[in-house]
């Protein structure tokens, strides 16, 4: 550095200053030495200038960048590859920048990096962007092109993932031991490297994940034609004569128990449907996906001729006379139904204005303790609002009682839910199951008798209200409430309304709901005459 150069240069001026008779030769080494100070000194200039050009191209890259992001933060965000590439940014790319600044510490940058470092996504927030995209890609069976060149449905955008995005998405999948995703994402890494894109990561490292990843989905052939190509490329690979020796014995094995003869790889490239994605925890899981996507929603003509649309004034009730609500029916058995105009746009921005402080990962009640807790299968931001809070507030609950003919006394706070990208409901129920009595022993008002779901914001693409069971999809429509029952009269729960909240392809999806309990309703819904009715 310039002070250890300056520091070196005194201590030969103070030596060269005591010993005065030094012989000319000697004098002569220390004009070298000067020399080699000098030297010195312009290798520290060139490395701090090229460390400022590096720093000033990356200053100009993310000035362009904030500029348009900063133009419309909201719908920056709407874009899943956007929102992934703002983590990643945060959490990988400045840490470096900030490496590389501290080489030589500016006290000015770096203070500003830790006044702000504490806000920023850390790695496990980074990892969740990159689920989510693979989420997106799931349900909506999207190829791992389409995510790199930003082509979502119905979106025209210049967000892209590079080689090194998707080499990075293709780790993450790799280090959860993910194969079916880290073949997809090390795939389109390797297709934009042979395409003449450059990247920091060298075809060797993408081969390499690549390789082993499809052999671990049991294709061999393949796994042994690209550990070849990994070979020509690298020779002294540590790790790829050996696996391709491994993998060369293990097929061989497999002939000869098989009887079978060697088939080549096959030519075409890897993509979606290439290989089963392996099945998880949620049996409905097609029949949910496919509701996400519009396939398969079991809407008949004859259903179809069952749906009216009406006014209610909720019995005559004063608030409602002068403007009865509009309901549209969604479904008819179990009967869904939405409501118009419910909130409106002003209502709409206070609730949020209330809420974003307080926004946390949205919990579940725990089945078994009634204690709400985080789990994976709900991925979204949630705050718990009260009446006395304000106005607006206490007057949707009021609209809420008014609308259903139900007590909201005994309802739990009014929940408002941001999902971003790839945020999502797997599907649940909202009521208590015989075999977990105890979830809301601790409110003491009983069980969950009906939902009633406002719509804050319209979602450009996914964000669907579904229900597996009876094949219903309800999509978002801001200002607009719907509302169901959970139960029977009898108190039995209604198992057909386990529903899920789709992830947002792209937008950010905006509700609140109500849930409205069995206590105070015994004489506003008194009980049927069966478990059913």
């Amino acid at each position: 550095s310039l002070f250890c150069s300056f520091t070196l240069w005194k201590m030969l001026w103070t030596k060269l200053k005591i010993s005065l008779s030094l012989s000319a030769g000697q004098m002569t080494d220390l004009i070298y030495t000067e020399k080699e100070l000098v030297q010195s000194l312009k290798e520290y200039i060139k490395a701090e200038e090229s460390k400022l050009a590096a720093v000033k191209s990356w200053a100009n890259k993310l000035d362009v960048l904030t500029r348009v992001s900063t133009s419309d933060p909201e719908g920056y965000l709407a874009h899943p590859v956007n929102a992934y590439k703002l983590m990643k940014r945060l959490n990988t790319e400045w840490s470096e920048l900030e490496s590389l600044v501290l080489q030589d510490p500016s006290d000015g940058f770096i203070s500003n990096m830790s006044v702000h470092r504490q806000y920023f996504p850390d790695e496990e927030d980074e990892k969740g962007a990159a689920k989510a995209l693979m989420r997106l890609q799931d349900t909506y069976q999207l190829d791992s092109e389409s995510f790199s060149k930003g082509k979502l449905p119905g979106v025209h955008s210049s967000a892209f993932l590079t080689v090194d995005d998707c080499y990075d998405m293709g780790k993450t999948a790799y280090n959860d031991a993910d194969y079916y995703h880290a073949v997809l994402w090390m795939q389109q890494s390797l297709r934009q490297l042979d395409a003449g894109e450059e990247a920091v990561v060298s075809k060797a490292d993408v081969l390499d994940y690549l390789s082993y990843s499809v052999y671990q989905m049991g294709d061999l052939p393949r796994a042994i034609e690209l550990t070849r190509r990994l070979v020509a490329i690298d020779p002294s690979h540590q790790r790829a004569g050996g696996n391709l020796r491994y993998f060369e014995r293990l097929l061989s094995k497999q002939l000869i128990e098989l009887k079978q003869v060697y088939q080549p790889a096959s030519e075409e490239p890897i993509q979606l449907g290439t290989y089963a994605r392996p099945k998880d925890h949620l049996p409905e899981r097609e029949t949910y996906e496919a509701l996400c996507r519009g396939e398969g929603v079991k809407m008949t003509n004859a259903r179809r001729s069952r749906l009216f649309c009406r006014y209610r004034d909720g019995n005559r009730n004063p608030r409602l006379l002068l403007k009865p609500v509009k309901e549209e029916d969604e479904w008819d058995s179990p009967h869904i139904v939405r409501y118009l105009d419910v909130l409106s746009h002003e209502e709409i921005e206070k609730i949020k204005e209330l809420a974003k402080p307080r926004l946390a990962r949205a919990t579940v009640r725990d089945p078994k303790t009634g204690v709400l807790t985080t789990a994976n299968y709900r991925v979204s931001k949630s705050a718990w609002l009260e009446g006395e809070e304000d106005p607006v507030i206490a007057r949707v609950n009021q609209r809420i009682e008014d609308i259903t003919g139900l007590t909201v006394e005994t309802a739990e706070l009014l929940q408002v839910a941001n999902y971003g990208v790839g945020g999502q409901y797997e599907p649940h129920y909202d009521f208590s199951r015989k075999d977990e009595p105890d979830a809301f022993k601790r409110l003491g008002t009983g069980n969950r008798v009906a939902t009633f779901l406002n719509y804050m914001s319209d979602v450009e693409a996914g964000g669907a209200t579904v229900f597996p069971d009876f094949g219903a999809a309800i999509w978002p429509r801001k200002g607009t409430a719907v509302f169901w029952y959970n139960l029977f009269k009898s108190g039995e729960g209604d198992y057909r309304t386990r529903h899920a909240a789709c992830p947002v392809l792209v937008g950010s999806k905006w509700v609140s709901n109500k849930w409205i309990h069995e206590r105070g309703q015994e004489f506003l819904r008194p009980c049927g005459l069966t478990e059913v009715d």
